[in-house]
């Protein structure tokens, strides 16, 4: 369980760095808020009409007599919108790192080298190149996302459960998917593929929720997860840097003045060489 508070001890490490670094938090701002417009269109275009849909999918229910047509419906109808709700959380990173993709790859190589010394790992690939793979692996997160929540859509039937665990569990796979998402931004650059990454946040399931299930619920409120990506960007590659060991250099002692900082001085006593 410790590592559900690691999990989120990056999320709010992400959060401190994007807030200590304004140019980088300017800059990953602004994919979110285009993003922002287009999913609050989708949202209301769904909201709007959802009754619509369940209507014209219910036709048996057509004859029901009040209240059990009322209930049956608005119970659809709200169904309806968590899944367009828990389809956008998820797909709203992906389509904001796909539009961002240069903004936060940069924004990510700065936490690499504020944390290594200087040095960012980088995958040696075009631009066009960088995006299609970016969004071929999306479309493959997307499409198991998707795969669960029908899943999970099914289950909400169940009374009882489908009101408290399964909505539960929709956090939880939100979480663990969003927090792939975002660290592919940085193990992109590590030139690893989607099965790799996908096996090496399974290996810290428990980080990967603690990081993720948090951030899902705040995407829920739309204009809080446009101010919390550029931070989620950052803290996502401290969390990549901590799953694959990379730690950083230890400072070089200053060289003092005068004769023993040359190159032929003798070693003072803090640097003799200890012998048994």
């Amino acid at each position: 369980m410790r590592d559900l508070g690691v999990g989120f001890g990056y999320l709010v490490k992400g959060q401190r760095w994007a807030a200590g670094h304004g140019r980088s938090l300017g800059v990953g701002l602004l994919p979110g808020l285009v993003t922002l417009v287009l999913y609050v269109g989708a949202l209301v275009g769904l909201a709007w009409g959802a009754d619509d849909f369940v209507g014209w999918a219910t036709p048996f229910a057509d004859g029901w007599s009040s209240p059990w047509l009322g209930l049956f419906r608005g119970f659809l109808t709200a169904l309806v919108f968590a899944l367009g709700l828990f389809l956008a959380v998820i797909s709203f990173t992906a389509v904001t790192l796909l539009v961002g993709q240069p903004f936060y790859e940069k924004l990510s190589g700065d936490v690499d080298r504020a944390e290594s010394g200087g040095a960012a790992p980088e995958s040696g690939l075009s631009l066009g190149r960088e995006l299609w793979v970016s969004a071929r692996d999306s479309v493959r997160i997307l499409v198991r996302v998707a795969c669960y929540g029908l899943l999970l859509f099914v289950l909400g039937f169940i009374p009882v459960v489908g009101q408290s665990v399964i909505p539960a569990i929709g956090f939880g796979v939100t979480g663990f998917f969003l927090t792939e998402e975002l660290t592919a931004v940085a193990l992109q650059r590590r030139g690893m593929e989607l099965p790799s990454r996908l096996a090496l946040l399974r290996s810290r399931r428990l980080m990967a929720l603690g990081f993720g299930v948090p951030l899902a619920l705040a995407f829920v409120i739309p204009l809080v997860a446009v101010f919390l990506m550029p931070g989620a960007v950052a803290g996502a590659t401290l969390m990549v840097r901590d799953l694959l060991g990379e730690s950083a250099p230890d400072p070089e002692p200053e060289a003092e003045d005068g004769p023993e900082s040359g190159a032929g001085a003798a070693p003072g006593p803090d640097r003799m060489p200890h012998t048994s």
